[in-house]
């Protein structure tokens, strides 16, 4: 059997960098070497692009940084190159990337962009649908037109909000009334977010989310379980386990998620096997729904009266050691060796022509 040549893409000028880098291991440690020769292409928080042979165990806290064995190199959006160019001329062709960039300038549809330019097929959603995932508002105005239950919700720019925020902020809380939830819209990991409970709050919540995109989701409180399904598939998506989270912190933030070892993940969630099915076809519709192929993340609010609420979308989830994506298949028999060659095979069996 010949093998694929698959570069492995981490890093990225994202406030998910380092996460990014505990993916890349995770999968650069579990991938099948009798499949495929494994290319690691990192980017730097400035962004710079550099060819990476060394330690694997390097990776997180940007320890590979310090290796000799770097080089400047580039996936090239020419698509007779099909590959990367290195600083010293040499080109290495490939036959697909996994991009484990988790955020922007990743998730967000500009690195697909680059490879759908080089004609390079490669794991996750498209360009389009990346970027609609990764962008709330639109996500959640995607899923009103599909009718997929959601939250209420409502959305600020930052050139309307300066020009006249208490008009912006009591027209939001008229809509959804306390306590609100304030999001970035374009982060990932719960990054920038915060629980207004009054409008001083509200204020403060607006700025810490400011800091991290130029618009704002504003949505209402919804009391019930948070819970996650994984999915994978081009056109026949299948959903795997549904996973529930119970945060250490008031909600799910960064913090509750990477960093406080109190935060509970139960697998099966703790919601009767009748309602995990309902969840998982949820998944698959709204996976459906806004495009999604290769993987995904689907997350939802199930209220104590039973209705399953669409949270949001994440088109490239965490490979980590305690990430939910890998566990979820596994807890259906599909090993994680097994879930990455499944979805190198979705890439190919795309292509690279869009």
């Amino acid at each position: 059997m010949i093998k694929k040549t698959v570069a492995i893409l981490f890093g990225g000028v994202s406030s998910e960098h380092d996460i990014s880098c505990i993916s890349a291991k995770s999968i650069i440690k579990n991938i099948d070497y009798s499949k495929y020769n494994v290319v690691l292409l990192g980017i730097t928080k400035e962004g710079k692009w550099l060819l990476y042979n060394d330690n694997v165990e390097l990776l997180p806290q940007d320890k590979w940084l310090a290796s000799s064995k770097l080089i400047p190199a580039f996936i090239c959006p020419d698509a007779q190159v099909h590959g990367i160019i290195t600083s010293k001329g040499d080109i290495i062709k490939l036959d697909a990337v996994f991009p484990v960039l988790h955020g922007k300038n990743g998730e967000d549809g500009t690195v697909q962009g680059l490879l759908q330019l080089a004609q390079i097929p490669y794991v996750g959603c498209d360009a389009t649908s990346s970027g609609i995932c990764m962008d709330k508002a639109v996500a959640n105005a995607v899923a009103d037109a599909n009718s997929i239950p959601q939250a209420k919700w409502y959305a600020i720019n930052i050139f309307s909000y300066r020009k006249n925020p208490s008009l912006e902020l009591d027209t939001a809380i008229e809509k959804l009334g306390f306590p609100i939830f304030v999001k970035p819209a374009n982060a990932g990991s719960s990054v920038g977010i915060s629980k207004a409970h009054n409008k001083e709050e509200l204020y403060a919540a607006m700025e810490v989310a400011f800091k991290e995109d130029k618009k704002v989701v504003l949505e209402e409180f919804i009391s019930g379980s948070e819970v996650e399904c994984a999915v994978m598939g081009n056109n026949e998506p299948v959903a795997a386990e549904v996973g529930q989270i119970v945060a250490a912190a008031d909600f799910y933030d960064f913090d509750a998620k990477y960093n406080n070892p109190q935060s509970e993940l139960h697998i099966p969630a703790l919601l009767s096997e009748e309602k995990r099915n309902e969840v998982r076809q949820q998944a698959v519709r709204a996976y459906k729904a806004l495009g999604c192929e290769g993987m995904a993340r689907v997350d939802f609010f199930v209220t104590e009266d039973g209705r399953i609420l669409l949270n949001e979308i994440n088109t490239i989830p965490g490979q980590t050691d305690i990430s939910m994506y890998p566990k979820l298949f596994e807890a259906v028999g599909v090993s994680y060796k097994e879930l990455i060659d499944k979805l190198i095979g979705f890439a190919l069996e795309r292509g690279g022509r869009f």
